[in-house]
């Protein structure tokens, strides 16, 4: 189930890899073998291998690759598949290509920026864990010269009942938990059709983070269907294979709908537009491009537009993640201080108290 994918990276150096070679004339089984002496990943190359082996004995690549599905990525197995419909594989590889190398800058990126907000949190974290360890072990009751038969009142720093080293185990725990939760969570949402659908669905509701999602989503649509098109695929399987490719579970979900509006005689501005999924903009684009029946130049021409769009809607949620974790970070930090004076009075109330 939490078998690792085939890294971005070395995707898009095997992708730019097989498209040179196809287009220089070499047999796709032989791309491939040139392609493994070139990969630096030794999964990449086992998986590569067997590749060249199904071809070899007459499975399209498709079909080869999707042997392996779970490691590929699912844009990856989509785009082949169109590629081995349309005749246009080293085109459809050598956008792979540039697609993949723009998601690890991408990536690079995103990750520079998290860093500052991550280790902030993380030292927060240890930091109330040291105190909830530190002050767990002062008894008020010592300060006060009260130390009647039973009577202990330790520090409580955070209001949860935590002291000592047993409370200190516990928070770090919890936020152990929570890391391993999201995480697992995230696995079986990426593998899981339905749970893709429902995730992707809520988080295109939240401002900026749908806006990212939205705008990736519409730059491979629109990448895919302009490339479907212009090779000549009838409308529905354009139309399926174009949904499949922007790897979102919202959009993939309102396949089955669209397809039944444009089967049955409805123009497909008003199918998109149905869905409530593509922005007004975009509808507008693809009502001219109808009109005048250019949606796949349309599209093409346009696509490295919604490409960059989606750049920077990330390059904003990166922006909007990381002040979130920042303030999240002050909040915490505000009430700890809180607290700590409130214990602060406590003990001075507890020391010059009568009796």
């Amino acid at each position: 189930m939490f078998s690792a994918r085939l890294s971005a990276k070395h995707v898009a150096l095997a992708c730019r890899s097989l498209s040179t070679s196809l287009k220089a004339g070499i047999p796709v089984a032989k791309s491939f073998d040139i392609a493994v002496n070139k990969s630096g990943d030794p999964q990449l190359r086992s998986v590569m291998r067997d590749v060249a082996t199904q071809i070899r004995a007459g499975s399209d690549v498709a079909s080869a690759c999707r042997s392996f599905d779970g490691l590929w990525p699912d844009l990856f197995l989509n785009m082949i598949d169109v590629a081995d419909r349309t005749g246009s594989l080293p085109e459809v590889l050598l956008s792979l290509a540039d697609h993949y190398e723009n998601n690890v800058r991408l990536l690079r990126d995103f990750r520079s920026q998290m860093v500052m907000p991550l280790v902030q949190l993380l030292a927060a974290v240890m930091i109330v864990a040291f105190m909830i360890w530190l002050l767990g072990g002062i008894n008020l009751a010592e300060f006060s010269g009260k130390r009647g038969a039973g009577d202990q009142q330790a520090f409580d720093i955070i209001g949860l009942g935590l002291k000592g080293i047993s409370g200190s185990l516990i928070w770090l725990s919890g936020w152990a938990m929570g890391a391993v939760s999201l995480f697992v969570g995230y696995q079986i949402a990426r593998r899981s059709t339905a749970f893709k659908s429902i995730m992707h669905k809520f988080l295109m509701g939240i401002p900026v983070v749908g806006t990212c999602l939205q705008s990736f989503a519409i730059a491979r649509f629109s990448w895919a269907f302009a490339l479907t098109q212009e090779a000549g695929l009838p409308i529905q399987e354009s139309l399926e294979s174009s949904l499949a490719a922007t790897d979102n579970g919202a959009f993939q979900a309102a396949a089955p709908r669209i397809l039944n509006d444009v089967m049955n005689g409805v123009e497909l501005t008003e199918a998109l537009a149905h869905t409530k999924l593509f922005p007004e903009d975009f509808i507008q684009i693809v009502h001219v491009g109808e009109t005048s029946g250019t949606i796949p130049e349309t599209l093409a021409r346009l696509s490295p537009e919604f490409e960059d769009q989606a750049r920077r809607s990330l390059a904003a949620l990166t922006s909007a993640i990381g002040w979130a974790i920042w303030l999240m970070v002050a909040a915490f930090i505000g009430y700890i201080v809180i607290r700590f004076f409130m214990l602060y009075a406590e003990l001075i109330n507890s020391l010059t108290s009568p009796g």
